[in-house]
Formats: C-alpha cells, structure tokens, sequence
C-alpha cells in the first residue's frame, strides 16, 4: 500500500498554489524535520532561508546513505523523504528557516523546530517529535507529573518570535512528541497568531494533563486542531485527549506503527478507519489506570529511577537500546539491586500496579517481551 513516498510520484508536480495544502503534507513536514539541519538551515534572527532542494544537495555532501542507513532509529527515512521531495516541483522550492535543535540534560529536555514557507503565501511551523537521545525520550515521560515541560515552554516562545506580524496564514504540527508540542504552542502562543493559525496538526502525538484540556483558551482552539493516530497508537493514546481523532491505517502492526512512513496513503488523504485496535484501547486503559493510582510525586519518583537506572548503565541513545546485548540486560539487572531499597520498591511497586491493572492480554504482551529477552 502507498504511503509518503508514493505521494510525492502523485502529486509532486502541483504546485501548492495549484493544489491546496492538505492532511499528507502536514505529515511530511513533522518528518522532514527530523533531518539533522545543523549548520545548514539558518537558526532563528538571522532574517535568512534556504530552498529544500539546496539543504538536500548540502546535507548529502556530508552524509552518506550507507550511514543514514546504519542508524536504528526509524526517523532516518526522513533524510531519503528529504531527498525525493528535493526532486518535485511542488517540494523543491520551498523555504526552510529558523531551525533550532537544544538538547539540554540539565532540563531534561530535547527541543527542534523549524519554519517552512510555502508557494501558496502561507507558513507551516513544524515541531520535532523525540529524537534519539534518552534524555528526549525522559521528557515524554515528565508529561506524566509536570504540568508544563521546558520543551512545551521552548515551543511557545519559538512560535511567538518565528512568525512575522504579517503573516497571514500560519499551520503547526509535529510527529509524536512534536504533535503536543504544536498544540500546547498553539493554545498558549500570543492571542495574535492565535487568530491567524489555520490548523493544528498533532501526528501520533501524546495527550494533556486533565487540568491542560479544560482551560479555556484550549477549548478556543479545539475546532483547529487535528489528531491523527495508527490503528495500534500507544504514544498517540497517552494521556488525555479532548478533540476527535481520526485513525489511519498503517503497513505494519504493533507499536511499529508509530512510524510516519508505514502510514497508508491515497490520493491527496490518508486511508482511514473508523477506530483504533482493541489491543490500543485496552493498553491505554490500563495505562491510565495505572498512572490515575499514583500521586504526582510517585510518578516522579518513579521516571527519575528509571532512567537513573539507564543513565548509569551508560545507555544515551535509542540505538544504544535496540543494540543492548545479553551481558548489558544483566548488568542493568544488577544495578537495579545496586539503588536504595526505596527507589528498588519504587520500581517494583509500580510495575506491579501496572500489570495489576492490566488484562491478560497486556499480560500476555509483557510475558512474551520478557521471554524474548531471555532468548537474546
């Protein structure tokens, strides 16, 4: 089945002038930016852009297919989307500017963004979701007991200065954490821009707090937003949802599906279905219940020990994860009898509400990941 790439065969010689925005290319531009434009898209103040087929020709002199290929994180196809979009009519000229891209352990926080100018006179401002550093992947858990994360505050203060006064026509999104990111910009950017957003794209992306979808200015900007999830979303299914989604239909089953680029395309849409999978909904029950019995401090206490646990196994990355042999599975085994006796409680406690609260099909799921563990 057809999916971005197809997309651009369809419709890449129609100029957005000729052929209006519309919900695929709000996905292809919440994955170009997980492109590494480093030193190659202009950063935010410097008044200056550049084409996509001119960042395409740089970017390559420098990466190597081979490498991109070697990576195990699944936003590498961006770069290859990246180079196909380079080669259309409808693509290759538009405007990439103010690219940023912070990863700051200190706030726990990894944070890339970056504004697109289109032929049509109007401007997408797309949101990185989490990129592959673990520290990336520890702020989408903060989401769980923060009310607001340094990545939420750094999206509002990003589209506050990128916008020009006189731009007219302004559409956000992202993929994943970027998906929240753009909503959260959108209901707290100033009132002026507010006016001025067309949509609000969040693909895949996790929820809010209770206290975030009954605000007011949320409930304003409600009809703008727009949420995409795969049939089997468990990101996109995290925490609490107020507007509609729409479920489209993915090449791949399971948790692979939040990758973008298994998503089913035709024509100038996406191929949707009525729901989301049994499994997701059932997971997202569970995950729900089991987050709604701990207070705020729990939830705390319990990423920070996670992830110190990771921290001092020395794992930084995604790929170090995908790549952990049987020798660092024992090790993190052993550091976890290493911590305090309240942190090991911690740990243990909250597993166990989580398959206490969980079916035996949840059940079922984490049995067979811990038996595939033990095969390595």
């Amino acid at each position: 089945m057809a999916n971005m790439m197809d997309y651009l065969d369809w419709r890449g010689d129609l100029s957005f002038a000729q052929a209006e925005f519309n919900e695929v290319d709000n996905l292809i531009f919440s994955e170009l930016v997980y492109v590494d434009f480093q030193n190659i898209v202009p950063p935010p103040g410097s008044g200056k852009g550049i084409s996509l087929k001119e960042a395409n020709r740089i970017f390559f002199l420098s990466h190597t297919r081979e490498e991109i290929n070697e990576r195990v994180s699944s936003t590498k196809a961006a770069a290859f989307l990246m180079e196909k979009m380079a080669e259309t009519k409808r693509f290759a000229g538009i405007e990439l500017s103010n690219y940023v891209d912070i990863i700051s352990p200190k706030e726990q926080s990894q944070f890339c963004a970056m504004t697109i100018k289109l032929d049509d006179g109007s401007m997408f401002v797309s949101y990185s979701g989490t990129d592959n550093t673990i520290v990336g992947w520890k702020e989408n858990f903060n989401m769980s007991f923060l009310s607001e994360t340094p990545g939420q505050l750094k999206a509002v203060d990003y589209l506050n200065r990128v916008v020009p006064p006189r731009q007219k026509k302004i559409r956000v999104g992202g993929h994943s954490k970027g998906g929240n990111l753009s909503v959260y910009a959108a209901v707290h950017c100033k009132e002026s821009i507010q006016n001025r957003i067309l949509a609000v794209y969040s693909n895949d992306g996790p929820g809010f707090t209770q206290s975030m979808i009954h605000r007011e200015d949320y409930g304003k900007m409600l009809p703008k937003i727009h949420t995409f999830l795969p049939e089997s979303s468990i990101v996109g299914m995290l925490l609490e949802h107020e507007e509609e989604y729409q479920v489209v239909e993915s090449s791949v089953t399971g948790a692979m599906q939040h990758d973008a680029m298994t998503w089913k395309v035709m024509g100038n849409s996406f191929v949707h279905l009525k729901t989301v999978a049994k499994q997701s909904i059932i997971l997202d029950q569970a995950l729900k219940s089991w987050i709604g019995k701990m207070d705020i401090k729990q939830r705390e206490s319990f990423v920070d020990t996670l992830f110190l646990v990771l921290e001092e196994a020395d794992i930084k990355t995604v790929d170090d994860l995908a790549n952990i042999t049987f020798k660092k599975i024992i090790e993190l085994m052993k550091l976890k009898n290493t911590l305090d006796k309240e942190s090991q409680e911690i740990l243990s406690r909250t597993l166990q509400m989580f398959l206490a609260e969980s079916n035996n099909t949840v059940k079922d799921f984490v049995r067979m990941k811990l038996e595939a563990g033990r095969e390595i």
